[in-house]
Protein backbone atom coordinates (compact mmCIF):
# COMPACT_ATOMS: atom_id res chain seq x y z
CA UNK A 1 0.00 0.00 0.00
CA UNK A 2 0.79 3.77 -0.50
CA UNK A 3 -0.20 6.26 1.62
CA UNK A 4 -1.03 9.37 -0.12
CA UNK A 5 -2.55 12.80 1.38
CA UNK A 6 -6.02 13.45 -0.28
CA UNK A 7 -9.13 15.35 -0.76
CA UNK A 8 -12.32 13.52 -0.55
CA UNK A 9 -12.84 14.46 -3.81
CA UNK A 10 -9.34 13.30 -5.05
CA UNK A 11 -9.72 9.83 -3.27
CA UNK A 12 -12.82 8.82 -5.06
CA UNK A 13 -11.12 10.15 -8.22
CA UNK A 14 -8.41 7.68 -7.58
CA UNK A 15 -9.81 4.67 -6.09
CA UNK A 16 -11.83 4.95 -9.77
CA UNK A 17 -8.61 5.25 -11.42
CA UNK A 18 -7.45 1.81 -9.70
CA UNK A 19 -11.34 0.62 -10.17
CA UNK A 20 -9.79 0.16 -14.29
CA UNK A 21 -12.44 2.90 -15.50
CA UNK A 22 -12.07 3.69 -18.86
CA UNK A 23 -13.41 6.77 -19.25
CA UNK A 24 -14.66 9.64 -16.96
CA UNK A 25 -17.42 12.17 -17.26
CA UNK A 26 -18.37 15.78 -15.80
CA UNK A 27 -19.40 19.16 -15.98
CA UNK A 28 -17.48 21.76 -13.87
CA UNK A 29 -19.44 22.30 -10.28
CA UNK A 30 -18.44 23.14 -6.68
CA UNK A 31 -17.90 20.83 -4.47
CA UNK A 32 -17.35 18.14 -7.31
CA UNK A 33 -14.95 19.49 -9.58
CA UNK A 34 -11.78 18.10 -8.14
CA UNK A 35 -12.82 14.68 -9.14
CA UNK A 36 -12.65 15.04 -12.68
CA UNK A 37 -9.65 17.16 -12.33
CA UNK A 38 -7.67 15.08 -10.57
CA UNK A 39 -8.45 12.38 -13.13
CA UNK A 40 -8.19 14.74 -16.55
CA UNK A 41 -4.54 15.68 -14.54
CA UNK A 42 -3.27 12.45 -14.15
CA UNK A 43 -3.80 9.21 -16.71
CA UNK A 44 -6.05 11.14 -18.74
CA UNK A 45 -2.98 13.19 -19.99
CA UNK A 46 -1.28 9.94 -21.19
CA UNK A 47 -4.27 8.50 -22.81
CA UNK A 48 -4.67 5.70 -20.33
CA UNK A 49 -8.45 7.28 -19.77
CA UNK A 50 -10.78 8.66 -21.25
CA UNK A 51 -11.53 12.39 -20.16
CA UNK A 52 -12.98 15.44 -21.46
CA UNK A 53 -15.74 18.03 -19.80
CA UNK A 54 -19.15 17.39 -20.57
CA UNK A 55 -21.19 20.10 -22.09
CA UNK A 56 -23.83 19.65 -19.30
CA UNK A 57 -24.40 16.95 -16.22
CA UNK A 58 -27.30 15.27 -18.24
CA UNK A 59 -25.02 14.77 -21.40
CA UNK A 60 -22.33 13.83 -18.57
CA UNK A 61 -24.25 10.77 -17.76
CA UNK A 62 -25.52 9.44 -21.08
CA UNK A 63 -22.27 9.31 -22.12
CA UNK A 64 -21.22 7.54 -18.82
CA UNK A 65 -24.01 5.47 -19.72
CA UNK A 66 -22.95 4.98 -23.09
CA UNK A 67 -19.68 3.67 -22.26
CA UNK A 68 -21.14 1.27 -19.83
CA UNK A 69 -23.18 -0.17 -22.58
CA UNK A 70 -20.35 -0.73 -24.57
CA UNK A 71 -18.85 -2.96 -21.25
CA UNK A 72 -16.75 -0.71 -19.35
CA UNK A 73 -16.48 1.10 -16.45
CA UNK A 74 -17.14 4.74 -16.10
CA UNK A 75 -17.25 7.19 -13.51
CA UNK A 76 -19.11 10.15 -13.44
CA UNK A 77 -19.39 13.34 -11.25
CA UNK A 78 -21.41 16.33 -10.82
CA UNK A 79 -22.58 18.53 -8.10
CA UNK A 80 -26.17 18.09 -6.32
CA UNK A 81 -28.35 20.41 -8.44
CA UNK A 82 -26.26 18.95 -11.61
CA UNK A 83 -28.08 15.89 -10.89
CA UNK A 84 -31.44 17.77 -11.46
CA UNK A 85 -29.91 18.27 -14.37
CA UNK A 86 -29.31 14.78 -15.30
CA UNK A 87 -32.15 13.38 -13.83
CA UNK A 88 -33.93 11.65 -16.84
CA UNK A 89 -31.01 9.70 -17.67
CA UNK A 90 -30.22 8.58 -14.16
CA UNK A 91 -33.87 7.28 -13.23
CA UNK A 92 -34.40 5.66 -16.43
CA UNK A 93 -30.84 3.83 -15.84
CA UNK A 94 -32.33 2.21 -12.87
CA UNK A 95 -34.46 -0.16 -15.42
CA UNK A 96 -31.83 -0.49 -18.34
CA UNK A 97 -29.70 -1.73 -15.41
CA UNK A 98 -25.21 -1.54 -16.42
CA UNK A 99 -23.38 -3.68 -18.41
CA UNK A 100 -19.95 -2.00 -17.23
CA UNK A 101 -19.77 -0.97 -13.71
CA UNK A 102 -21.34 2.54 -13.28
CA UNK A 103 -20.64 4.81 -10.48
CA UNK A 104 -22.08 7.95 -9.88
CA UNK A 105 -20.40 10.85 -7.67
CA UNK A 106 -22.29 13.03 -6.17
CA UNK A 107 -20.97 15.85 -4.19
CA UNK A 108 -23.76 18.12 -2.07
CA UNK A 109 -23.42 21.25 -0.72
CA UNK A 110 -25.13 21.94 2.94
CA UNK A 111 -24.39 25.61 4.00
CA UNK A 112 -24.99 26.45 0.48
CA UNK A 113 -21.43 27.48 0.10
CA UNK A 114 -21.61 27.63 -3.48
CA UNK A 115 -24.93 26.42 -4.65
CA UNK A 116 -28.62 27.45 -4.74
CA UNK A 117 -29.73 25.02 -2.29
CA UNK A 118 -29.27 22.59 -0.06
CA UNK A 119 -30.77 19.50 -1.60
CA UNK A 120 -29.85 16.14 -0.35
CA UNK A 121 -29.32 13.59 -2.73
CA UNK A 122 -30.07 10.35 -0.95
CA UNK A 123 -33.43 11.04 -1.69
CA UNK A 124 -33.16 11.11 -5.78
CA UNK A 125 -31.46 7.09 -4.77
CA UNK A 126 -34.03 6.20 -3.23
CA UNK A 127 -36.24 7.91 -5.80
CA UNK A 128 -34.21 5.89 -8.52
CA UNK A 129 -34.44 2.50 -6.17
CA UNK A 130 -30.74 2.29 -6.40
CA UNK A 131 -27.80 1.80 -3.88
CA UNK A 132 -26.20 4.74 -2.28
CA UNK A 133 -22.99 4.43 -0.47
CA UNK A 134 -22.11 7.93 1.86
CA UNK A 135 -18.49 7.74 3.37
CA UNK A 136 -17.66 9.51 6.39
CA UNK A 137 -13.97 9.66 5.48
CA UNK A 138 -11.65 9.76 2.60
CA UNK A 139 -10.36 6.60 3.40
CA UNK A 140 -13.69 5.07 3.39
CA UNK A 141 -14.36 7.24 0.22
CA UNK A 142 -11.62 5.19 -1.33
CA UNK A 143 -12.51 2.11 0.01
CA UNK A 144 -16.53 2.64 -1.00
CA UNK A 145 -15.77 3.49 -4.35
CA UNK A 146 -13.65 0.41 -5.66
CA UNK A 147 -16.33 -1.44 -4.20
CA UNK A 148 -19.14 0.17 -6.10
CA UNK A 149 -17.79 -0.58 -9.11
CA UNK A 150 -17.64 -4.04 -7.91
CA UNK A 151 -21.42 -3.89 -6.80
CA UNK A 152 -22.97 -2.28 -9.57
CA UNK A 153 -21.48 -4.95 -11.94
CA UNK A 154 -22.85 -7.33 -9.46
CA UNK A 155 -26.20 -6.08 -9.40
CA UNK A 156 -26.46 -4.69 -12.64
CA UNK A 157 -27.29 -1.08 -11.54
CA UNK A 158 -25.42 2.09 -11.29
CA UNK A 159 -24.20 2.93 -7.62
CA UNK A 160 -24.66 6.39 -6.22
CA UNK A 161 -21.45 7.60 -3.78
CA UNK A 162 -22.71 10.78 -1.53
CA UNK A 163 -20.28 13.48 -0.56
CA UNK A 164 -20.52 16.49 0.96
CA UNK A 165 -18.27 19.80 1.19
CA UNK A 166 -16.62 19.61 3.87
CA UNK A 167 -15.54 15.79 2.98
CA UNK A 168 -14.82 16.74 -0.31
CA UNK A 169 -12.64 19.63 0.36
CA UNK A 170 -10.55 18.52 3.22
CA UNK A 171 -7.81 16.25 3.46
CA UNK A 172 -6.49 12.74 4.83
CA UNK A 173 -4.09 10.12 4.72
CA UNK A 174 -5.61 7.91 2.47
CA UNK A 175 -3.67 3.92 1.98
CA UNK A 176 -4.21 3.55 -1.74
CA UNK A 177 -4.24 -0.26 -2.95
CA UNK A 178 -2.38 -1.29 -6.32
CA UNK A 179 -4.51 -1.14 -8.94
CA UNK A 180 -7.59 -3.68 -9.05
CA UNK A 181 -10.45 -4.73 -10.72
CA UNK A 182 -10.86 -4.38 -14.75
CA UNK A 183 -8.19 -3.56 -16.12
CA UNK A 184 -8.51 -1.18 -18.99
CA UNK A 185 -6.14 -3.44 -21.69
CA UNK A 186 -8.89 -6.62 -21.07
CA UNK A 187 -11.81 -7.39 -22.78
CA UNK A 188 -14.78 -4.92 -22.33
CA UNK A 189 -18.32 -6.86 -21.62
CA UNK A 190 -19.94 -8.61 -23.82
CA UNK A 191 -22.67 -6.42 -25.00
CA UNK A 192 -26.36 -6.19 -23.27
CA UNK A 193 -29.54 -7.33 -24.50
CA UNK A 194 -30.58 -4.18 -26.73
CA UNK A 195 -34.33 -5.24 -25.44
CA UNK A 196 -33.05 -4.16 -21.93
CA UNK A 197 -32.29 -0.90 -22.75
CA UNK A 198 -35.27 0.56 -25.17
CA UNK A 199 -37.52 1.83 -22.70
CA UNK A 200 -40.43 1.38 -25.17
CA UNK A 201 -43.67 0.48 -22.70
CA UNK A 202 -43.84 -3.41 -23.08
CA UNK A 203 -39.27 -3.36 -22.69
CA UNK A 204 -40.21 -0.71 -19.54
CA UNK A 205 -42.86 -2.36 -17.83
CA UNK A 206 -40.35 -5.62 -17.71
CA UNK A 207 -37.25 -3.92 -16.63
CA UNK A 208 -39.33 -2.09 -13.61
CA UNK A 209 -40.34 -5.48 -12.74
CA UNK A 210 -37.02 -6.87 -12.84
CA UNK A 211 -35.96 -3.63 -10.85
CA UNK A 212 -38.70 -4.09 -7.94
CA UNK A 213 -38.14 -7.91 -7.35
CA UNK A 214 -33.93 -6.67 -7.12
CA UNK A 215 -35.17 -4.67 -4.17
CA UNK A 216 -35.00 -7.66 -1.76
CA UNK A 217 -31.33 -7.90 -2.37
CA UNK A 218 -30.48 -4.64 -2.46
CA UNK A 219 -31.91 -4.37 1.29
CA UNK A 220 -30.36 -7.84 2.76
CA UNK A 221 -26.85 -6.30 1.25
CA UNK A 222 -27.17 -3.15 3.43
CA UNK A 223 -27.37 -5.36 6.59
CA UNK A 224 -25.08 -8.10 5.55
CA UNK A 225 -22.25 -6.56 3.55
CA UNK A 226 -20.63 -5.45 7.36
CA UNK A 227 -20.75 -1.47 5.76
CA UNK A 228 -23.26 -0.68 8.04
CA UNK A 229 -22.53 -1.50 11.39
CA UNK A 230 -24.36 -1.45 14.70
CA UNK A 231 -23.10 -1.60 18.79
CA UNK A 232 -25.49 -2.51 21.06
CA UNK A 233 -24.66 -0.88 24.68
CA UNK A 234 -26.92 1.49 26.51
CA UNK A 235 -30.32 2.85 26.41
CA UNK A 236 -29.48 6.38 24.30
CA UNK A 237 -29.16 5.18 20.94
CA UNK A 238 -27.54 7.68 17.96
CA UNK A 239 -27.93 6.85 14.05
CA UNK A 240 -25.45 8.65 12.14
CA UNK A 241 -24.44 8.78 8.46
CA UNK A 242 -22.22 9.85 6.70
CA UNK A 243 -19.79 12.45 7.93
CA UNK A 244 -21.76 12.87 10.79
CA UNK A 245 -20.32 9.67 12.10
CA UNK A 246 -17.42 11.82 12.52
CA UNK A 247 -18.75 13.98 14.66
CA UNK A 248 -20.86 11.42 16.35
CA UNK A 249 -17.28 9.64 17.88
CA UNK A 250 -15.25 12.95 18.72
CA UNK A 251 -18.10 14.04 20.87
CA UNK A 252 -18.53 10.81 22.25
CA UNK A 253 -14.84 10.71 22.83
CA UNK A 254 -14.63 6.83 23.52
CA UNK A 255 -17.42 6.86 25.60
CA UNK A 256 -18.87 3.01 25.49
CA UNK A 257 -22.26 4.27 27.05
CA UNK A 258 -24.16 5.17 23.98
CA UNK A 259 -25.58 2.28 21.12
CA UNK A 260 -24.31 3.32 17.87
CA UNK A 261 -25.86 2.40 14.28
CA UNK A 262 -23.58 4.06 11.08
CA UNK A 263 -25.31 4.21 8.45
CA UNK A 264 -23.23 3.54 5.26
CA UNK A 265 -24.82 1.65 2.53
CA UNK A 266 -28.91 2.39 1.98
CA UNK A 267 -31.38 1.64 1.26
CA UNK A 268 -31.56 1.62 5.42
CA UNK A 269 -30.90 -1.68 7.07
CA UNK A 270 -34.65 -1.85 8.10
CA UNK A 271 -33.61 -4.68 10.85
CA UNK A 272 -30.29 -3.34 12.29
CA UNK A 273 -32.82 0.15 12.91
CA UNK A 274 -35.35 -2.07 14.61
CA UNK A 275 -32.74 -3.57 16.50
CA UNK A 276 -31.69 -0.51 18.04
CA UNK A 277 -34.59 0.72 18.64
CA UNK A 278 -36.09 -2.34 20.88
CA UNK A 279 -32.74 -2.20 22.73
CA UNK A 280 -33.12 1.91 23.22
CA UNK A 281 -35.22 4.83 25.16
CA UNK A 282 -34.49 7.83 23.47
CA UNK A 283 -33.08 8.09 19.56
CA UNK A 284 -30.72 10.76 17.98
CA UNK A 285 -30.44 10.58 13.97
CA UNK A 286 -27.43 12.70 12.78
CA UNK A 287 -26.94 13.19 9.55
CA UNK A 288 -25.88 15.81 7.51
CA UNK A 289 -28.40 17.32 4.69
CA UNK A 290 -32.42 16.89 5.01
CA UNK A 291 -33.67 14.65 7.26
CA UNK A 292 -33.45 11.56 5.41
CA UNK A 293 -33.52 8.91 8.03
CA UNK A 294 -35.57 10.78 10.58
CA UNK A 295 -38.49 11.11 8.85
CA UNK A 296 -38.64 7.82 7.66
CA UNK A 297 -37.67 6.26 11.07
CA UNK A 298 -40.65 8.43 12.44
CA UNK A 299 -43.19 8.04 9.62
CA UNK A 300 -45.96 9.65 10.42
CA UNK A 301 -46.61 8.69 14.30
CA UNK A 302 -43.57 8.30 15.36
CA UNK A 303 -42.52 5.24 17.21
CA UNK A 304 -44.65 4.77 20.43
CA UNK A 305 -42.92 4.93 23.82
CA UNK A 306 -39.44 5.94 22.07
CA UNK A 307 -38.14 9.54 21.92
CA UNK A 308 -36.73 9.90 18.18
CA UNK A 309 -34.34 13.32 18.17
CA UNK A 310 -32.61 15.14 15.80
CA UNK A 311 -33.54 18.18 13.16
CA UNK A 312 -37.28 17.77 12.99
CA UNK A 313 -36.92 18.10 16.81
CA UNK A 314 -34.48 20.95 16.87
CA UNK A 315 -32.27 19.38 18.65
CA UNK A 316 -29.88 19.82 15.25
CA UNK A 317 -30.10 22.59 12.62
CA UNK A 318 -31.98 21.84 9.96
CA UNK A 319 -30.65 24.59 7.69
CA UNK A 320 -26.67 24.68 7.33
CA UNK A 321 -24.04 22.48 7.91
CA UNK A 322 -24.05 20.06 11.03
CA UNK A 323 -21.08 20.79 13.05
CA UNK A 324 -19.15 19.05 15.87
CA UNK A 325 -20.36 21.87 18.59
CA UNK A 326 -24.37 20.99 17.83
CA UNK A 327 -23.61 17.25 18.16
CA UNK A 328 -21.84 17.79 21.49
CA UNK A 329 -24.76 19.83 22.61
CA UNK A 330 -27.56 17.54 21.24
CA UNK A 331 -25.61 14.58 23.10
CA UNK A 332 -25.29 16.84 26.74
CA UNK A 333 -21.55 16.68 26.44
CA UNK A 334 -19.55 19.44 26.59
CA UNK A 335 -17.91 20.69 23.02
CA UNK A 336 -15.76 18.22 21.75
CA UNK A 337 -13.49 22.06 20.81
CA UNK A 338 -13.76 25.50 21.91
CA UNK A 339 -14.51 27.75 19.04
CA UNK A 340 -12.86 31.27 20.51
CA UNK A 341 -14.40 34.26 18.54
CA UNK A 342 -11.74 36.97 16.49
CA UNK A 343 -13.28 39.64 17.09
CA UNK A 344 -15.73 41.94 15.23
CA UNK A 345 -14.59 41.77 11.66
CA UNK A 346 -16.03 43.45 9.05
CA UNK A 347 -18.19 42.37 6.74
CA UNK A 348 -16.52 41.25 2.71
CA UNK A 349 -19.10 40.79 0.63
CA UNK A 350 -18.30 38.80 -2.75
CA UNK A 351 -17.75 40.59 -5.71
CA UNK A 352 -16.27 40.30 -9.35
CA UNK A 353 -12.27 40.41 -9.68
CA UNK A 354 -10.44 43.25 -10.04
CA UNK A 355 -10.77 44.09 -13.92
CA UNK A 356 -13.05 41.59 -14.69
CA UNK A 357 -14.55 41.38 -18.21
CA UNK A 358 -17.92 41.01 -16.42
CA UNK A 359 -17.57 44.74 -14.69
CA UNK A 360 -17.93 46.73 -17.54
CA UNK A 361 -20.43 44.17 -18.95
CA UNK A 362 -22.78 45.38 -16.05
CA UNK A 363 -21.68 49.22 -16.72
CA UNK A 364 -22.75 48.94 -19.92
CA UNK A 365 -26.30 47.83 -19.38
CA UNK A 366 -26.90 49.64 -16.35
CA UNK A 367 -26.76 53.00 -17.86
CA UNK A 368 -28.30 51.76 -21.06
CA UNK A 369 -31.53 50.82 -19.26
CA UNK A 370 -31.78 53.62 -16.61
CA UNK A 371 -33.98 55.74 -19.02
CA UNK A 372 -36.80 53.11 -18.37
CA UNK A 373 -38.65 52.72 -15.66
CA UNK A 374 -38.54 49.25 -14.94
CA UNK A 375 -36.12 47.23 -17.14
CA UNK A 376 -36.12 43.86 -16.06
CA UNK A 377 -32.58 42.05 -16.10
CA UNK A 378 -32.95 38.34 -16.44
CA UNK A 379 -29.39 36.80 -15.03
CA UNK A 380 -28.00 32.79 -15.14
CA UNK A 381 -25.19 30.72 -13.11
CA UNK A 382 -21.74 31.64 -13.13
CA UNK A 383 -19.18 34.41 -11.61
CA UNK A 384 -21.64 37.15 -13.39
CA UNK A 385 -24.25 36.60 -11.12
CA UNK A 386 -22.18 39.06 -8.44
CA UNK A 387 -23.99 41.52 -10.87
CA UNK A 388 -26.40 41.36 -8.59
CA UNK A 389 -24.17 43.34 -6.07
CA UNK A 390 -23.43 47.04 -5.43
CA UNK A 391 -22.46 49.44 -7.92
CA UNK A 392 -24.21 47.20 -10.18
CA UNK A 393 -27.62 45.76 -9.67
CA UNK A 394 -28.06 44.63 -12.80
CA UNK A 395 -29.11 40.83 -11.95
CA UNK A 396 -32.87 40.08 -11.49
CA UNK A 397 -32.75 36.45 -11.07
CA UNK A 398 -30.47 33.35 -10.81
CA UNK A 399 -32.23 30.15 -10.56
CA UNK A 400 -31.01 27.46 -12.30
CA UNK A 401 -28.18 26.82 -15.18
CA UNK A 402 -29.61 28.25 -18.60
CA UNK A 403 -32.83 29.89 -16.92
CA UNK A 404 -31.94 33.67 -17.80
CA UNK A 405 -33.09 32.99 -21.46
CA UNK A 406 -36.37 31.29 -21.28
CA UNK A 407 -37.49 33.09 -17.66
CA UNK A 408 -36.47 36.65 -20.63
CA UNK A 409 -38.90 34.79 -22.97
CA UNK A 410 -41.64 34.34 -20.88
CA UNK A 411 -41.25 37.49 -19.66
CA UNK A 412 -41.79 39.00 -23.23
CA UNK A 413 -44.46 37.48 -23.62
CA UNK A 414 -46.33 38.86 -20.67
CA UNK A 415 -45.44 41.78 -22.30
CA UNK A 416 -42.85 43.21 -19.85
CA UNK A 417 -40.01 45.55 -21.73
CA UNK A 418 -37.29 46.23 -21.80
CA UNK A 419 -36.42 42.47 -21.14
CA UNK A 420 -32.75 41.61 -20.98
CA UNK A 421 -30.72 38.37 -19.85
CA UNK A 422 -26.84 37.94 -18.91
CA UNK A 423 -25.09 34.71 -19.54
CA UNK A 424 -22.23 32.86 -19.91
CA UNK A 425 -20.17 31.44 -23.13
CA UNK A 426 -20.02 27.83 -20.28
CA UNK A 427 -23.81 28.21 -19.13
CA UNK A 428 -25.01 28.71 -22.97
CA UNK A 429 -23.50 25.70 -23.78
CA UNK A 430 -25.02 24.02 -20.62
CA UNK A 431 -28.42 24.76 -20.94
CA UNK A 432 -28.97 27.92 -23.06
CA UNK A 433 -28.88 26.92 -26.11
CA UNK A 434 -32.59 25.23 -25.96
CA UNK A 435 -34.65 28.18 -24.78
CA UNK A 436 -32.13 30.71 -27.65
CA UNK A 437 -34.43 28.63 -30.33
CA UNK A 438 -37.44 29.25 -29.40
CA UNK A 439 -36.76 32.72 -28.59
CA UNK A 440 -35.57 33.19 -32.39
CA UNK A 441 -38.08 31.08 -33.84
CA UNK A 442 -40.80 33.68 -31.97
CA UNK A 443 -38.45 36.60 -32.65
CA UNK A 444 -38.94 37.17 -29.23
CA UNK A 445 -38.90 41.01 -27.95
CA UNK A 446 -35.64 40.88 -25.67
CA UNK A 447 -31.84 41.17 -25.71
CA UNK A 448 -29.63 37.99 -24.70
CA UNK A 449 -26.05 39.22 -23.28
CA UNK A 450 -23.64 36.76 -24.00
CA UNK A 451 -20.52 37.10 -21.41
CA UNK A 452 -17.99 35.51 -23.53
CA UNK A 453 -14.72 35.06 -20.86
CA UNK A 454 -13.45 31.90 -22.90
CA UNK A 455 -13.63 29.88 -20.25
CA UNK A 456 -15.58 28.57 -17.02
CA UNK A 457 -14.18 30.81 -14.86
CA UNK A 458 -16.07 30.13 -11.83
CA UNK A 459 -14.97 26.73 -10.87
CA UNK A 460 -11.77 27.24 -11.80
CA UNK A 461 -10.95 28.10 -15.24
CA UNK A 462 -11.97 24.74 -17.31
CA UNK A 463 -12.69 24.49 -20.63
CA UNK A 464 -15.86 25.83 -22.65
CA UNK A 465 -17.59 24.67 -25.29
CA UNK A 466 -18.93 27.29 -27.05
CA UNK A 467 -16.68 30.42 -27.11
CA UNK A 468 -15.22 33.18 -30.18
CA UNK A 469 -15.73 32.42 -33.81
CA UNK A 470 -17.57 28.96 -32.52
CA UNK A 471 -20.36 30.24 -30.36
CA UNK A 472 -21.15 32.99 -33.31
CA UNK A 473 -21.32 29.94 -35.71
CA UNK A 474 -23.60 28.36 -33.12
CA UNK A 475 -25.98 31.39 -32.88
CA UNK A 476 -26.62 31.39 -36.62
CA UNK A 477 -27.21 28.01 -36.65
CA UNK A 478 -30.01 28.56 -34.35
CA UNK A 479 -32.22 31.14 -36.28
CA UNK A 480 -30.49 34.48 -34.98
CA UNK A 481 -30.78 37.58 -37.33
CA UNK A 482 -27.04 38.75 -38.41
CA UNK A 483 -28.44 41.97 -38.48
CA UNK A 484 -29.54 41.42 -34.04
CA UNK A 485 -26.06 39.60 -33.90
CA UNK A 486 -23.02 41.84 -32.19
CA UNK A 487 -19.31 41.54 -30.83
CA UNK A 488 -18.56 44.28 -28.28
CA UNK A 489 -15.27 44.81 -26.55
CA UNK A 490 -16.37 45.18 -22.60
CA UNK A 491 -13.61 48.29 -21.88
CA UNK A 492 -13.65 51.35 -20.32
CA UNK A 493 -12.16 52.94 -23.22
CA UNK A 494 -15.27 51.38 -25.47
CA UNK A 495 -17.96 52.04 -22.81
CA UNK A 496 -19.83 55.03 -25.03
CA UNK A 497 -19.99 53.26 -27.71
CA UNK A 498 -21.34 49.86 -26.22
CA UNK A 499 -23.97 51.46 -24.62
CA UNK A 500 -25.31 53.35 -27.66
CA UNK A 501 -25.81 49.88 -29.39
CA UNK A 502 -27.23 48.20 -26.35
CA UNK A 503 -29.94 51.16 -26.58
CA UNK A 504 -30.22 50.42 -30.00
CA UNK A 505 -30.78 47.03 -29.83
CA UNK A 506 -33.56 47.66 -26.66
CA UNK A 507 -35.56 49.26 -29.21
CA UNK A 508 -35.45 46.58 -31.90
CA UNK A 509 -38.60 45.44 -31.47
CA UNK A 510 -37.47 41.56 -31.73
CA UNK A 511 -34.52 38.92 -30.37
CA UNK A 512 -30.98 40.77 -30.05
CA UNK A 513 -28.14 38.68 -29.06
CA UNK A 514 -25.01 40.43 -27.72
CA UNK A 515 -21.73 38.58 -27.43
CA UNK A 516 -19.52 40.56 -24.77
CA UNK A 517 -16.25 39.00 -25.88
CA UNK A 518 -13.08 39.42 -23.30
CA UNK A 519 -10.96 36.80 -21.72
CA UNK A 520 -10.97 36.12 -18.07
CA UNK A 521 -8.17 38.16 -16.33
CA UNK A 522 -6.87 34.32 -14.79
CA UNK A 523 -7.06 32.59 -18.02
CA UNK A 524 -3.77 32.65 -20.43
CA UNK A 525 -5.06 32.55 -23.81
CA UNK A 526 -3.15 31.00 -26.15
CA UNK A 527 -1.08 32.76 -28.72
CA UNK A 528 -2.62 31.46 -31.70
CA UNK A 529 -5.77 32.27 -30.05
CA UNK A 530 -7.56 34.18 -32.89
CA UNK A 531 -9.88 37.28 -31.73
CA UNK A 532 -13.97 36.49 -33.17
CA UNK A 533 -14.61 38.13 -36.18
CA UNK A 534 -17.11 40.64 -36.17
CA UNK A 535 -20.80 40.06 -37.09
CA UNK A 536 -23.87 42.40 -37.55
CA UNK A 537 -22.41 46.12 -35.97
CA UNK A 538 -19.37 45.07 -33.89
CA UNK A 539 -17.73 47.71 -31.65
Amino acid sequence: MRIRLLLGDEALAQAAIDAGIGGAFSYPGTPATEIFEYILDGPARTGEISARWSANEKVAYEEALGMSYAGRRALVSMKHVGLNVAADPFVNSALTGVNGGLVLAVADDPGMHSSQNEQDSRFFGEFAQIPVFEPSTQQETYDLTLRAFDYSEQVGLPVMIRLVTRLSHSRANVAVRPPEGAPRDAEPRPLPNPNDWTLVPVNARRRFQRLLELQKRLLEDSQTLSLNELSLAGPRGVIASGLAHNYVREALNGGGEVSLLKITHYPLPTDMIRQLVDHCEEILVAEEGYPFIERRLNGLLGVPGKAIRGKLTGDLPLMGELTPEALSHALGRPAARATTPIGDLAARPPQLCRGCPHADSFKAIVEATTSYAQPILFSDIGCYTLGVMPPYRAVHSCVDMGASIAMAHGAAQAGARPVLCTIGDSTFAHSGLTPLIGAARGNADMTVFILDNSTVAMTGAQETLTSGERLIEVLRGLGVDDDHLHVISPLASKHAENVELIKDEIEHPGLSVIIASRACIHLKRKQHETEPAAVGATS
